[in-house]
């Protein structure tokens, strides 16, 4: 809790009856006191605002204090909209508020410069109030329009989404009482708001008792900006932090007029001399006290790993993490909360922040963790186990404490979001060097089984402590901070801890070799052959007993398809060294490397390590375990977490093999890719070219054949895809011509190959669809697979 922004006693300032106005208008109503002072009249229902300081800036908040729960609409309870400065300027009978515009600024004394920065760029007028009545020099003004708009964007999300055209209903809409206070330092307003419309698309439909009236609660603060006594720390691209920047169009001309500083709370040592001192003000998070045991035991004791980053810079107890008091609000700004949110379907966690916009000082962190998350992890330590429930159902105990690991490591990788810190996915590279990862489960096999002991880590990393310290350590003068900063940064580098964050670490086009997502170990292609041999003993022991007793098969064949696709996030990893790059943040004089390009040693070991998963006999569901998964039982139909099929209710083991190959496939024969390979060819006659790739991938896919007749159809089925992705490179129109020419070569290739060889119905098949795609190659399109089962968490509004 931040008590520097706060000086007053944090409690509510009771409503009472007050004989003593200021407003002639107000005498018969409720009065509130606190920030802003308000009143309340009952009989028309309204709230008005009592403004006693023009001109004056303040910080507005809009959130959601209750949600739609649908983690593919995107509305969760406690999300956070975006922070505002705004002021109150007179013009006329009104009050207007207004948000000034920050990004543009002339830092300066020189009044007509700052002026002519503000009145070249646009502002914005949120919202005229006509003025109810005045009294010396204090305004009255009925806020409740403003309050009953749709300010968080609602009506908006779910046009976006596709569910339908929907509009507030003020007829069904109203204030709430119960979260609407007045403190010190903050303002708080709760509303109802209904919507009402035609709902189009089944996500509504799935999550509302009446998805033609949707009614949610949106919150509005009005809170005290913080002093002007944060000083701003310079962000530098290897620091691990997310940058605030601003244009400041008085700096000198040879000085870049982009200023960018990390985003971070305000911490001081008490004692600035010694080596360990307590904080001026700690860091508190409070933790939803509705979260149950034992995950709530589990996310303070992750939340607590960054106390050991906070000490390793001389603060002592600087972070600190509590159980939310019953009687306080998650949206009040005195708190930093870890909200524990509930969903139909789970999805991504994420840490959001209130910062002051002319700083970028973190006034408020607040965490949303999605409560299904957890079950995932359950549900994959259920699939591994060998025979869990043989002797009795309740042996949950391992698959628990496997799941509540990566609960704690949540955790504190969404806390450090809202402490200010990115996503680094190079970490695992250097041993999990950072809790800003996104951790697979590590296994191992002794003895033919495996083992669970180490799936996920313990505590936080050394990466953790770098950004720490560059975010928050002490230092003296602001030399002192410069060449303290850079030592941090430097010493990191010569530790070997390697930083790249999210846009170079996403699959698919993805050329970084180190960042990836959900991936293990430095070496990517050796990790795949681990995590398949790990996979294969899995499927082979897999059984009955992997499901409690009075359980259907159609329960076992969810806790399969975990098990099945469990390589997917590691053949991602291997998949971009394909054409793959190394390269760093760097600035000048740091002495690292830029960018260069991977071995072609490293390449070719890559490309042979993913062929497995092209393999039919790597990748085909054993026969014998087919009988495990009957047509799927009343009551338990098909989810986007299932497997899909081509043959109607049956288990369909060939889509399952197709979906997984053409996972590996889009990764690795992606047109960015493509491109790629084209130009790291003419660099290096040495290096692995585009067509060594899709010669590799022919000769390991359809000259491979089988006389187990399963294992046949499964590698044919494996070739079709094969055949689609190298038609898809000839046809593309957003690579070089040089890929669409040598993909097209390599076709031609392959169809001569069909002509001389053996005759058969797949063989025939392959050649008409070549020919057809050789009469209209413009009009082909990639005949889509069964769609992978969601193995992420769902949705894409990670806030990170």
């Amino acid at each position: 809790m931040k008590n520097y922004l706060f000086y007053i006693l944090p409690i509510v300032l009771t409503a009472s009856f007050l004989n003593a106005q200021s407003f002639d208008k107000t005498k018969d109503y409720q009065k509130f006191n606190g920030y802003f002072n308000f009143y309340y009249d009952d009989e028309t229902d309204k709230i008005f605002l009592e403004v006693n300081e023009l001109e004056k800036e303040f910080l507005y908040v809009y959130s959601l204090s209750s949600g739609i729960g649908s983690n593919d609409i995107g509305l969760d309870r406690g999300q956070l909209g975006n922070e505002q400065v705004v002021f109150f300027r007179k013009a006329g009978n009104k009050l207007l508020l207004i948000q000034p515009n920050l990004k543009f600024r002339a830092l300066t004394q020189n009044q007509l410069e700052r002026k002519s920065v503000e009145q070249a760029f646009a502002k914005s007028v949120l919202f005229g109030f006509t003025i109810e009545e005045e009294s010396k020099g204090n305004y009255l003004i009925d806020i409740t329009d403003f309050l009953m708009q749709d300010a968080h964007g609602v009506s908006n999300r779910l046009k976006g989404t596709g569910q339908g055209s929907y509009s507030l209903d003020t007829s069904k809409s109203a204030l709430a009482f119960e979260r609407t206070k007045a403190f010190s330092q903050n303002t708080e307003f709760d509303v109802t708001l209904t919507f009402k419309g035609n709902p189009e698309g089944n996500l509504i439909t799935s999550v509302t008792p009446n998805p033609s009236l949707v009614t949610v609660a949106q919150h509005h603060s009005l809170i005290a900006l913080p002093d002007d006594k944060y000083e701003k720390r310079v962000f530098d691209p290897r620091c691990g932090s997310y940058p605030f920047s601003y244009y400041d169009y008085s700096t000198p001309v040879q000085e870049p007029i982009l200023k960018r500083f990390v985003t971070r709370h305000r911490l001081q040592k008490k004692n600035p001399g010694a080596s360990v001192s307590e904080a001026v003000e700690p860091i508190v998070y409070y933790l939803d006290n509705g979260t149950p045991e034992p995950v709530r035991s589990a996310l303070l004791d992750g939340g607590k790993w960054w106390n050991q980053a906070f000490e390793a810079i001389g603060y002592k107890d600087a972070f600190q993490l509590k159980i939310l008091p019953d009687d306080a609000d998650p949206l009040d700004v005195r708190y930093n909360v870890i909200q524990w949110v509930h969903r139909s379907t789970r999805g991504w966690s994420y840490g959001s922040s209130i910062t002051d916009p002319r700083t970028g000082e973190i006034i408020k962190g607040h965490v949303s963790l999605g409560s299904l998350r957890i079950r995932q992890d359950f549900l994959i330590a259920q699939a591994l186990m060998n025979k869990p429930f043989a002797e009795r159902d309740d042996n949950y105990q391992p698959m628990l404490e496997m799941a509540l690991a990566r609960i704690r490591q949540l955790s504190a990788h969404e806390i450090g979001h809202t402490l200010g810190f990115a996503h680094n996915f190079a970490a695992s590279t250097n041993g999990r060097a950072s809790v800003m990862d996104y951790p697979h489960p590590q296994f191992e096999l002794k003895d033919g089984a495996i083992d669970f002991s180490k799936a996920y880590d313990t505590g936080i990393g050394a990466w953790d402590k770098v950004t720490v310290a560059y975010s928050y350590a002490d230092f003296g003068s602001a030399a002192d901070e410069k060449e303290g900063l850079n030592a941090i940064l430097q010493k990191a580098q010569t530790d070997g801890l390697r930083y790249i964050s999210d846009q170079d670490a996403r699959p698919q086009g993805g050329a970084h070799a180190l960042a990836h997502l959900w991936d293990n170990g430095r070496n990517a292609s050796q990790e795949l052959d681990n995590v398949l041999e790990i996979r294969k003993t899995a499927i082979n022991n897999f059984s009955m007993d992997n499901i409690r007793s009075g359980e259907p098969n159609s329960a076992l064949e969810d806790v399969f398809a975990p098990l099945f696709f469990f390589h997917r996030y590691q053949t991602e990893a291997v998949s971009k060294l394909v054409g793959g790059l190394d390269y760093n943040y760097t600035v000048k004089g740091d002495g690292q490397r830029t960018v260069y390009p991977i071995s072609s040693a490293t390449q070719e070991n890559a490309l042979k390590t993913i062929l497995r998963t092209l393999d039919s006999k790597e990748m085909a569901i054993p026969q014998e375990k087919l009988v495990l998964f009957p047509p799927r039982a009343i009551g338990y139909g098909r989810t986007r977490e299932s497997f899909n099929s081509r043959t109607g209710v049956s288990f369909d083991a060939l889509s399952a093999v197709e979906t997984s190959a053409d996972m590996t496939l889009g990764l690795l024969l992606h047109p960015e890719r493509a491109s790629r390979l084209i130009l790291q060819k003419s660099l290096d006659k040495n290096q692995m070219g585009l067509k060594q790739v899709l010669n590799t991938v022919l000769d390991k896919t359809v000259e491979k054949h089988h006389k187990d007749a399963y294992l046949e159809e499964t590698q044919q089925t494996i070739n079709f895809r094969v055949l689609y992705h190298i038609m898809n490179l000839a046809a593309h129109t957003k690579v070089h011509p040089q890929v669409n020419g040598v993909a097209y070569q390599v076709l031609k290739e392959l169809r001569t190959s069909i002509l001389n060889g053996e005759k058969s119905t797949t063989s025939a098949e392959m050649l008409r669809r070549i020919d057809d795609f050789f009469k209209t190659p413009t009009s082909f399109k990639v005949i889509p697979s069964p769609k992978i089962p969601d193995g992420s968490p769902i949705g894409m509004d990670c806030m990170h």
